[in-house]
């Protein structure tokens, strides 16, 4: 698997997590990512809090993507194959440049700046369910930039986007 693109999309999870959450702009009501939760966090996961804060944030998140887009043939930011899941885990489990990714989180303008940068040549579209591509193209930029690009473009207008990935094969 393509290292440098399961990175961003690690970075693309970490800011879409953030944002989503209750004090940016509420999709989901954890704060689990906030820089001064880890905390509450360290003396009940002393050596996993960044693994507890990931996977509290992705759950939540997975839960309301599925809620909209529905669970099936199709693929999001918050439920992706499980090697690429296996591949994320372990990047933040052995902290392999997510501390990095974890401090960048300061703020939610700084965050939305980061997510613009990520965005950079992606075309974003209306808000609700939007298909974004097959599976087969899920480890190229096109794909990243065009997720970042209708998320930062729904937390920009206050609306909400789930960009979503068809399963390539057909049905049997």
């Amino acid at each position: 698997m393509k290292e440098k693109i399961v990175d961003k999309y690690l970075h693309l999870r970490l800011l879409v997590g953030y944002l989503g959450e209750k004090e940016q702009f509420g999709w989901w009501q954890t704060s689990l990512l906030r820089p001064d939760s880890r905390s509450f966090l360290t003396p009940i996961f002393a050596r996993t809090s960044k693994l507890a804060q990931y996977h509290g944030v992705r759950e939540a998140a997975r839960r309301l993507h599925d809620e909209h887009i529905g669970v099936g043939r199709v693929f999001h930011l918050f439920r992706l194959p499980e090697e690429m899941e296996r591949s994320l885990h372990k990047l933040v489990e052995e902290q392999t440049g997510a501390e990095q990714l974890f401090g960048a989180i300061i703020s939610k303008e700084a965050a939305l700046q980061a997510l613009a940068s990520l965005a950079s040549g992606g075309k974003a579209s209306a808000e609700g369910p939007i298909s974004v591509g097959k599976m087969s193209d899920l480890l190229s930029d096109k794909i990243l930039k065009e997720m970042a690009s209708h998320y930062h473009a729904a937390f920009s207008k206050e609306a909400h986007s789930y960009p979503y990935i068809l399963e390539d094969r057909e049905r049997e």
